[in-house]
């Protein structure tokens, strides 16, 4: 049963490595799109509308 485990071993532990890189890059592309929409709401309103009449 041995040999079975020790064949194994190694995969798992690249699709554990695969899936916590995965998981990071996504998680990131889902901050970095919330923080993208934030900066374009930010910037569309502008400045108030003085009343310089």
């Amino acid at each position: 049963m041995w040999p079975y485990i020790a064949t194994l071993l190694p995969s798992i532990g690249l699709l554990y490595l695969f899936y916590v890189i995965m998981k990071h890059i996504l998680e990131g592309d889902r901050r970095e799109r919330i923080a993208q929409a934030q900066w374009e709401r930010d910037h569309e309103i502008g400045p108030p509308p003085s009343d310089h009449s």
